[in-house]
């Protein structure tokens, strides 16, 4: 990677490694060989998480811990860390395998967000714990700020079951439709169906978790625009409705 490219990335970083090494290292996936990044995002990893905790501690002194827990784990979760790495442009920058290169892997959320985290232990180990802490809140800012005490950060699974328990319908039901990609990198498409009401969605994820939690809100969108997605739903409200799979 050239100088100027690396002084570019530095300013869309808002801090400049004193040595270049460590942010060319926190960019080499391991598809480039073993010296990688792996290590310095096991380390930005725990350095993001305690920032995170710290904050919400402070921020939201009411809170359980079940609440900040959640709270946390939205904030950190793979989506996230991915979106921050599009915002800084991260994939132009990133030195991959011939192999990841022709698969897209610059513009892979698995990839992407490992590479953020990466650069947060870069810069920890660059500079210490203060400047990682700042390169922090200056990207994440904008997701921290969403964050309030008052949203329940409960997952679109949970969202979907307590609804269908609520009108005392049948649970939703999750089906693996597709799979693809080789074992360390599969690519799963899940369907999520609707017993009592004629609604599925399917999605992909890079785990069937993340497929399913994917599927589970595209279903609860659907609900949303057909004005069932609230407490008083029900099978006799469905079949009033004329739209029950039940008879």
């Amino acid at each position: 990677m050239s100088v100027d490219k690396l002084a570019t990335l530095m300013r869309k970083l808002g801090y400049k490694f004193e040595d270049g090494n460590l942010l060319k290292l926190a960019l080499t996936h391991r598809s480039r060989g073993s010296n990688n990044y792996e290590r310095l995002e096991f380390l930005g990893d725990s350095i993001l998480g305690f920032i995170v905790a710290d904050w919400l501690y402070s921020e939201f002194p009411q809170l359980a811990e079940g609440k900040l827990s959640r709270m946390r784990s939205s904030l950190v979760r793979k989506e996230t860390l991915a979106q921050v790495a599009r915002e800084l442009d991260l994939g132009e920058h990133l030195i991959l395998g011939e192999g990841e290169l022709k698969s897209g892997g610059f513009n892979r959320d698995s990839i992407l967000s490992d590479v953020v985290e990466s650069l947060i232990g870069g810069i920890y180990l660059d500079a210490g714990f203060q400047q990682a802490s700042e390169f922090v809140f200056k990207h994440f800012e904008p997701h921290f700020s969403t964050t309030t005490a008052q949203s329940n950060f409960k997952d679109a699974k949970s969202k979907l079951q307590e609804l269908m328990q609520k009108g005392g319908l049948s649970l939703p039901v999750y089906s693996i439709v597709d799979t693809q990609g080789e074992q360390h990198e599969q690519e799963f498409s899940v369907e999520c169906s609707l017993v009592d009401i004629p609604v599925s969605a399917i999605a992909k994820g890079m785990s069937r978790r993340i497929a399913e939690q994917e599927s589970a809100s595209l279903v609860l969108q659907q609900l949303n625009e057909m004005g069932l997605a609230d407490s008083n739903l029900s099978l006799k409200a469905l079949k009033a409705k004329g739209i029950s799979n039940g008879e």
